[in-house]
């Protein structure tokens, strides 16, 4: 079982039926990352220059096929911040920033050799974003990436111009204790086996077949 799955109890994650009140019994002080703000930017970039390292095997032989690239995590590396605070918008600061995101490139060598390197696109961000008053638990700017690049041509210098889909969202966030409602611990419904049943499609067959039979005129 699973709490979405034949688990039946008022003490797992799921809808609230009638008074969400009941069964309410505590407040908690959990650890959490509250987000001030936040936005998303989905661009498309052309005949961008990856410059690749860490290749394995190591010494391809040139020139490469391009296979494809895409971002190696969902966390991107943020850079050459400056928070500038706007003095007619209380609490909105301009946020520019340079945002890494890291890919791995697939490649073929001239032998027909299958290869990986590591690579890296950086895109500059310029945008409005609400910003806490100063207080001594810090603030701090964060990203999430994403990056595809289906398409690709190996330059004679070793390097791949590339046409990347791009997704960055920017977050304004502070580690933060918050007290909360809670209805107390949750219950962990017992783990369900996977089991394939072979037979599972001749079972479910009628012993005869079903529909009108011949009758006598």
């Amino acid at each position: 079982m699973s709490f979405f799955s034949n688990f039946q109890s008022d003490k797992c994650p799921g809808t609230i039926s009638g008074n969400p009140l009941n069964g309410m019994c505590e407040k908690v002080c959990i650890q959490a990352q509250k987000i001030f703000d936040a936005c998303i930017k989905q661009i498309q970039i052309e005949n961008y220059t990856l410059t690749l390292t860490d290749a394995v095997p190591a010494n391809p032989t040139y020139p490469l096929t391009f296979i494809s690239a895409r971002s190696l995590s969902s966390t991107g590396n943020i850079t050459a911040i400056n928070i500038e605070r706007l003095a007619d918008k209380p609490n909105c600061a301009r946020v520019q920033a340079t945002v890494s995101i890291p890919v791995e490139v697939l490649y073929t060598d001239a032998n027909g050799v299958e290869g990986v390197a590591q690579s890296t696109i950086s895109v500059s961000e310029d945008v409005l974003l609400f910003v806490p008053a100063p207080s001594i638990m810090p603030y701090r700017a964060t990203s999430e990436v994403s990056a595809v690049c289906a398409e690709g041509r190996f330059n004679t210098d070793g390097t791949f111009s590339v046409n990347a889909c791009l997704t960055v969202i920017l977050k304004i966030a502070i580690d933060v204790e918050i007290l909360v409602p809670s209805y107390g611990y949750c219950a962990i419904p017992p783990a369900q086996d996977y089991s394939q049943e072979v037979c599972a499609g001749f079972f479910e067959l009628p012993l005869y077949p079903q529909g009108k039979t011949c009758s006598k005129q």
